[in-house]
C-alpha cells in the first residue's frame, strides 16, 4: 500500500513542502528512509517507533520504504517526524485511509512519549504550505501562534500523537488556533527605558534623531561614561512601529534561527542586538554546515550595536562592509546558497583611544601618539565610509549632570517627529517601493530625490573640495541632509541643511587624519 503525507522543509528563511511517500507490503518488517536524509532525519526512525508504541498504537510489522521528495534536495532537523509516523500509521490503517490528506501539512518533533515538541521556521513553513494550496496546517503548540500569523490557512495545535490521530480519524476535533494581533506586543511589554534618562548631550541626541528618521549608521565617540552606551540602547525607543510585513519578515529569520520568544506570534518591537566584541565572523554574518542567520540577519528591521568597536577583530568589522551596503547576506557553502535580508541601522560606540582619554579637558592621557593612531586604525576608511553620521559626545559638567530629568525629551516626543519625517519622504518616495527610508537611496536616487537650493549647492561644493571627500561620502552627506529636510518638513534641501550634515562627517578627518 502506497500513503502519501505531506510536511515542510527550511531553505534559507523559505519554506517548501516535503511529499513523504510510504510504501508497505506484508514482508519481513524493515524500515528503509531515503530522499537525502542528514543524521536527524535518519534518527527518526527510532523516534517514530518509539512514539508510536508510547502513543498506545501498534507499530505496524510491515516491509516500509519512505522517501521524502523532493529526492534531490537535502532534508535536514527533526520536523519530519510527526508525517513520517502518520505515514506509516495510514498504511498501518490506524490513521482511516478514507481521511484526506491532500490539503494537510504536518510538521513537528517527536518525543519517545509520543508529545510533538517544537521545531524551528514553522511561521516559514506554514506560508510555504498556504502558498501551496494546503487548508489546514499541523504544529507543536509551542509554534502555534507563530503559524497562527499566516493569513488564508486554518492551524491546529495537537499536543500528542493521539490526539492528532483521533482528530484525523474524526473521534475527538480539534479547536483551531486563532491569531491574537497583539500577543507579542502585550508579552513584551513596554520598554522601561527612555530618551529621558540621558542628561545632556543635545547634540547627540539630535544626530539620534536624525539617524532614526533616516534609517543612518552613526557612530558614537567619546570618553567613558558619556552616555554612548544609554544613547546606543534607546535609539530602538525612538524608531517608528514595524510594519506587518517587516514584523512577518523579522519573525520569519528569528523563527529560523530559533530565538522566537515561546508564544509570541510576531515579534512587535524592532530588534536590538548588542553581541560581544569576542564574537567570529560566523557569527555576525551568519554560516555553519546548515547555514542560520548571524547577529545582521537577527537585526533586520532593527539596531545592530557594536560596543567598543576597535575591540572587535578588524575580520569582524570589515565583513560589515558588504552586508551595510547590499542589506543582504549570501553564505555559500558546499550543499547550497543561502541568502538572509539584514537590513538594520548599525550603531558603534567607541573611545578615542585606549585609554579612552585622548583630548579630554581634565584627564591625561596615557596613549602615546603611535598607541592613539594604531588603535584608531582599526576602524578602516571603507568602513568608516559607509557610517553616515559620526558625533563626538564630550564629558558633561556637574550642572548638565544636575539638570532637572523632567526638561529632558522623552522616547516618545521624539520618536513623534520621527514618524512625521518618515511619513513626509514616504510620500514622496510612494512609487517606488524599494525605498522605505533615506538611508536606501542609492546614487540614481539621490539625484532624483534631493534637489537642492543654489546656496545649498555652492556650500557642498566648497566642503567636497576642502575635505577631499569620496564619492560614497557626498553621497552619505546628501542622504544625511534629505533626513534633516524631512524633519524640518522641507521639498528642498537648504544650505542649513547641508552645514549640519557636513558636521555630521567631520571627525573622521580630527581622528583618521
Amino acid at each position: 500500500m502506497l500513503s502519501t503525507v505531506y510536511s515542510a522543509g527550511l531553505y534559507g528563511i523559505d519554506g517548501y513542502i516535503v511529499t513523504v511517500e510510504c510504501n508497505s507490503r506484508s514482508n519481513i518488517p524493515k524500515f528503509e528512509l531515503v530522499g537525502l536524509p542528514d543524521l536527524a532525519v535518519k534518527e527518526a526512525k527510532e523516534r517514530v517507533r518509539t512514539a508510536c508504541e508510547n502513543s498506545g498504537f501498534r507499530f505496524p510489522p510491515l516491509d516500509k520504504t519512505i522517501n521524502l521528495a523532493p529526492a534531490d534536495r537535502k532534508k535536514e532537523g527533526s520536523s519530519l517526524d510527526t508525517a513520517i509516523l502518520l505515514s506509516i500509521l495510514r498504511c498501518g490503517g490506524i490513521v482511516r485511509h478514507e481521511v484526506d490528506f491532500s490539503n494537510k501539512c504536518f510538521t513537528g518533533e517527536l518525543s519517545l512519549s509520543g508529545e510533538l515538541r517544537s521545531v524551528r521556521g514553522v511561521l516559514c513553513m506554514c506560508a510555504s504550505a498556504r502558498d501551496s494550496g494546503f487548508k489546514e496546517f499541523y504544529a507543536p503548540p509551542e509554534n502555534a501562534a507563530e503559524a497562527a500569523a499566516v493569513e488564508g490557512i486554518t492551524v491546529y495545535a495537537p499536543k500528542n500523537m493521539r490526539e492528532l490521530v483521533e482528530h484525523l480519524n474524526g473521534t475527538a476535533l480539534l479547536e483551531p488556533v486563532r491569531y491574537i494581533p497583539n500577543e507579542g506586543k502585550s508579552a513584551l511589554g513596554a520598554s522601561p527605558i527612555d530618551f529621558s534618562d540621558v542628561r545632556g548631550q543635545a547634540m547627540a541626541k539630535r544626530a539620534m534623531e536624525i539617524a532614526a528618521a533616516g534609517g543612518h549608521n552613526i557612530l558614537l565617540i567619546g570618553p567613558p561614561g558619556t552616555g554612548k552606551s544609554m544613547l546606543a540602547k534607546r535609539l530602538s525607543t525612538i524608531l517608528p512601529p514595524m510594519t506587518f510585513d517587516e514584523a512577518i519578515e523579522t519573525t520569519k529569520i528569528h523563527s529560523v534561527a530559533g530565538t522566537l520568544p515561546e508564544n509570541i506570534s510576531l515579534l512587535s518591537q524592532r530588534p536590538f542586538r548588542s553581541p560581544h566584541h569576542t564574537m567570529s565572523t560566523v557569527s555576525l554574518v551568519g554560516g555553519g554546515i546548515n547555514p542560520l542567520p548571524g547577529e545582521v540577519s537577527l537585526s533586520h528591521n532593527g539596531v545592530l550595536f557594536l560596543d567598543e568597536l576597535p575591540e572587535f577583530p578588524k575580520a569582524v568589522t570589515d565583513a560589515l562592509r558588504q552586508p551595510v551596503e547590499d542589506r543582504q547576506v549570501t553564505i555559500t557553502r558546499a550543499n547550497g546558497r543561502v541568502t538572509y535580508p539584514c537590513s538594520f541601522m548599525l550603531v558603534g560606540a567607541m573611545n578615542p583611544c585606549r585609554c579612552g582619554y585622548f583630548g579630554h579637558p581634565t584627564q591625561k592621557c596615557t596613549c602615546s601618539p603611535v598607541d592613539v593612531k594604531r588603535y584608531i586604525s582599526k576602524i578602516s576608511g571603507p568602513m568608516l565610509d559607509r557610517i553616515d553620521i559620526q558625533i563626538e559626545l564630550p564629558s558633561l559638567s556637574y550642572d548638565e549632570i544636575n539638570k532637572a530629568p523632567e526638561t529632558a525629551e522623552s522616547s516618545a516626543d521624539i520618536r513623534k517627529r520621527v514618524c512625521e519625517a518618515r511619513e513626509f519622504a514616504r510620500a514622496r518616495l510612494s512609487e517606488d517601493s524599494r525605498i522605505f527610508c533615506n538611508a536606501q537611496l542609492s546614487a540614481a536616487d539621490i539625484g532624483k530625490y534631493c534637489k537642492m537650493t543654489d546656496s545649498a549647492g555652492i556650500l557642498l561644493k566648497a566642503a567636497y573640495e576642502r575635505m577631499g571627500m569620496s564619492v560614497r561620502g557626498y553621497d552619505r552627506i546628501m542622504r544625511v541632509a534629505r533626513t534633516i529636510a524631512d524633519l524640518d518638513k522641507c521639498e528642498m534641501i537648504d544650505a542649513k541643511h547641508i552645514a549640519e550634515a557636513i558636521q555630521y562627517r567631520s571627525l573622521d578627518k580630527k581622528y583618521w587624519g
